[in-house]
Order: C-alpha cells, then structure tokens, then sequence
C-alpha cells in the first residue's frame, strides 16, 4: 500500500459531523482478543508474531465487514510512515515504536483499524465522528463476529475476554472519546473535571492516548475498566458522561463570551488567526495551540477564515508526519516548521 495515498483522503472520522461534532471530534470503541491457547505477543518470539500476524490478515480477507481493506506490514514502513498512522489514529505509538512482526489493517476511509500483536494479538477500533458511540460500538462488533468465525479467542466464563492487562479483562472493551475543551481550560476548570471523571472510572489522556501529551486543548475520555458490566453498560455511561462534559463545554463558552469577558476571547481567537494566515514558522505545538482557539471561534459561529471542516483537517494534516509525508522526505524540525507555516498559510488563504 502507498501511504502517500493516505492524503488524499479525508480521515472519515475527523469530519465535521455527528452529535455534538463542535465539541467531540470522534468517538472509539476499542475491543482487544487474544488467540486461545497462544502466548500474548509480550510473551512470543518472532515466530510466534509472525504465525499469528498470518492468521488475523487471512481471517481479515474473509470478513465482509473488511472488504476492500489495506494489510500493511510494520516492518515494511520508515519511520515517516509508521508516524503517519500514529496520528491518524490507526496505530497506537507503541505497535510504531516495535514494529518486527506486528501489523495493521486499515478499513472504511480510517473508520476501522486492526492492530496486530501490539499488547493483544488483536486490537480492533471502530472510529466515527461526533458522539457517535453506539455506531462505532455496532461496527466494531460487526467486525469481531466475523473475524470469530474462523479464530478461537482466549475467553473464560469467570474473567470474560483474557487480555495482557487485567484493566481490560471482561469485555475487554476500551470506549473512548476525543473532546476538544477550550472553554473549560480558559474558565480553569479542567482539573476539576478531571478530578470528577476520575471519580466516575473514566480516564483523561492525551492525543494519542495513554502516556501522550496534551495539545490543543484536545482529551481522550475513556473508561477506565472492562470487568463488572456489559458492553451496552460500558457504552451509555460513557455516551452520558461524555455528553455532559459537553454540556459544560458548551455553557464555558457561552458565560466566556457574554459580556465584557468576550473582549478577551475574540481577541484570542482572532490573534491566533492572525497568527495562522501570516506565520512563516510553525511548531506543531504551536499549530494546536492556534487552531483550538480557530476551532472554537468557528463553533461560535464567528466569521474567521476557514471552517470547522477545515479546523479539523489542518489538526490533522500539520501533524509532523503528514508534514513529512507530503515533501516525500524526512525533514530537520526546522524545515517542518517552515513547510507547515506555509501549508497552513495556503490553506487558510
């Protein structure tokens, strides 16, 4: 597969549509298998991973759910590539990180992505924007009963689905959002908000997910377990809990930007427009930082340049890998910096 190919396509889960898509950008459900019988991949030598890797691709190439789909091989990629799929959100940065002997299948325009022998033999994401749980979560299950059909995976009737952490034992299910708050971090209310999700089993990470930094106001908002309820339990708690941060979001911005206080935030987001049409450098850190507050101005309905569309495919392709991808070459941070400036710039314009 030419991951060049890659962008030329619109990331379908990063489109600016579904509930509540001004403030959840996307909504994951995860599931992670194991084959019965079969050292966890932490636990098996090249061999091993690659008898594995073989049998979830030809079990993919038989499953409806995938046709059409893209077998890429991580030992195959450079660095450049295997960063591209991190920040499309098809591979986590660790399966990037220790790429002998693992694999990815790459479906529906990004919306479905199965990891194989990263932590679990199998890691199988369903992906759609807004708040969009019960479609992800149906597509994902979709997926699972066919590849089911032809592998046996690890399951016991006390402990559920058997995975490498005991954190995703039962259901094995990880449910996930990413929200974009930059309401409450300006209210300075987002540790607090922390503080209650952590209160209600839901985890706050960063972009990439677990271990990674926060950019752009942006978070991943999870559940932190998979034993002790359904699957169907899992998804409305999170769907709810997640509804309400928005709820909150929302009226963030509302009280930010009622009386004297929305000086403030139209001087930020125009400022950080400013900054975005006429820059000649840019970090990725300070790309994010500019088209969060963008992202808002144009979920506020503002007139600026661009749209929320927009907004949300320049998050996208500023990452360094896209950057990287598009000059064909792997570039110094400074030349990334000048390439995104510019990118950025004509995009805008």
């Amino acid at each position: 597969m030419q991951l060049q190919n890659m962008l030329k396509l619109a990331v379908g889960w990063a489109r600016a549509e579904g509930p509540r898509h001004d403030i959840v950008l996307s909504s994951r459900v995860r599931l992670a298998r194991n084959l019965a019988g079969v050292p966890f991949p932490g636990r098996s030598g090249r061999p091993a991973l690659k008898t594995s890797l073989g049998g979830f691709f030809n079990a993919a190439r038989k499953t409806p759910d995938l046709s059409g789909a893209a077998f890429i091989l991580m030992d195959d990629l450079d660095a450049v590539d295997r960063r591209l799929l991190v920040e499309r959100h098809l591979v986590s940065p660790s399966l990037a990180e220790n790429p002998e002997g693992r694999g990815v299948v790459v479906a529906g325009r990004d919306s479905l992505s199965l990891m194989v022998n990263e932590e679990d033999h199998l890691r199988l994401a369903a992906l759609r924007p807004g708040l969009s749980l019960v479609e992800a979560h149906a597509s994902a299950r979709s997926v699972e009963r066919g590849l089911a059909r032809t592998l046996p995976f690890a399951f016991r009737k006390d402990w559920g689905y058997l995975t490498a952490c005991p954190t995703n034992l039962g259901t094995a299910m990880r449910v996930s959002c990413l929200v974009h708050l930059p309401g409450l971090a300006l209210a300075g209310m987002i540790e607090r908000l922390f503080e209650n999700l952590s209160r209600l089993g839901l985890l706050v990470r960063g972009l990439y997910g677990e271990g990674t930094k926060v950019l752009g106001d942006f978070y991943q908002i999870s559940n932190a377990n998979a034993l002790g309820r359904t699957e169907s339990e899992i998804i409305t708690a999170v769907d709810k809990s997640v509804g309400q941060v928005a709820d909150r979001e929302a009226e963030s911005r509302a009280k930010l930007c009622s009386g004297r206080g929305r000086l403030r935030v139209e001087d930020l987001v125009h400022r950080s427009a400013g900054v975005l049409e006429n820059a000649r450098v840019l970090s990725f850190e300070e790309a994010s930082h500019h088209l969060s507050y963008l992202r808002m101005g144009h979920a506020l309905g503002w007139e600026l340049p661009g749209s929320l569309a927009l907004a949300n495919e320049l998050g996208l392709i500023a990452q360094p890998g896209h950057i990287q991808m598009r000059t064909g070459r792997e570039l110094s941070p400074e030349d990334r910096d000048a390439a995104r400036a510019a990118l950025v710039r004509e995009r805008l314009a």
